[in-house]
């Protein structure tokens, strides 16, 4: 049985990690933009929200893609694990972090510096040690080839392809045109080498939800659950859940409703305050 002093302590360890503050960081190709759909269901649950750009990338789509600025090859994620970490250093408070793709990669990377309070890792990049597999692999080539220290879009028919799969013909050409933005080539020969990726991951004391789509063809299932099979090591809760019929246009495609209802009720069990008994 617990002194009344542990007690105390563990309640306060777990008030000081609730938190209404949601931080969103997309991933490669994504606008923050893309956010705006999860942005209004946590803003309607009582959360204030932000979803800050990567760098050199807080411009219109459209305008990034016809002159991407050359700045985004300098591009590595410890730069931009930097850039999220200095954003959350200006906050009131330690935030719920949520990352899709390679920013759910950039999530897990800021929960290792001790960042974040709980995160959820949508479609998430691989951190080392997980092996993503000859389908997220060959999603991984274009970046690959263009080489390092360059910008690289992905092209229609790969977001069409690769990204969007399950998403209507129509759909596709009005997502693309809002929210593909130029990514970085650095980051993916880092996650392919496993250079600046990794993670201690039983020294996690942050909740984490690992949530993969059945038909995503960038970050399949298997890679997702190679990410949680190192991740669920941690002393801290781990989970996973794997939504059927969508792609790696998990945030934005029919039914998005449901990922982040599922998002916001994860995140309200693991960042309310503790009850004293």
């Amino acid at each position: 049985m617990s002194t009344n002093l542990e007690t105390a302590a563990q309640v306060a360890a777990a008030n000081a990690a609730a938190t209404k503050t949601v931080l969103f960081i997309t991933g490669a190709w994504m606008h923050t933009s893309s956010w705006d759909k999860f942005r209004s269901v946590f803003e309607a649950a009582g959360y204030k929200t932000l979803a800050p750009a990567w760098p050199f990338l807080d411009a219109d789509p459209a305008a990034l893609r016809a002159n991407p600025d050359k700045r985004i090859g300098t591009l590595t994620f410890g730069k931009i694990v930097d850039h999220y970490a200095k954003i959350i250093d200006g906050l009131d408070e330690q935030p719920l972090i949520i990352g899709h793709s390679m920013g759910g990669l950039i999530t897990q990377l800021l929960l290792d510096r001790g960042y974040g309070v709980a995160a959820i890792a949508m479609d998430p990049g691989p951190v080392a040690g997980a092996l993503p597999g000859p389908v997220s692999l060959l999603a991984a080539l274009p970046p690959i080839f263009a080489g390092p220290g360059h910008t690289h879009t992905i092209t229609r028919d790969g977001f069409a392809k690769n990204f969007a799969n399950t998403v209507p013909a129509g759909e596709q050409t009005a997502a693309y045109d809002a929210y593909v933005v130029p990514t970085p080539t650095n980051i993916f020969y880092q996650a392919a080498g496993m250079i600046g990726t990794g993670v201690k991951v039983r020294e996690r004391k942050q909740p984490l939800l690992v949530m993969v789509a059945e038909h995503d063809r960038t970050v399949t299932p298997y890679l997702a659950k190679a990410v949680y099979n190192l991740q669920k090591k941690a002393p801290a809760r781990t989970d996973f859940h794997q939504f059927p019929d969508r792609s790696h246009f998990l945030a934005g495609e029919k039914g998005w409703e449901e990922v982040a209802n599922y998002a916001l009720d994860w995140a309200n069990e693991v960042t309310k305050p503790a009850a004293i008994h």
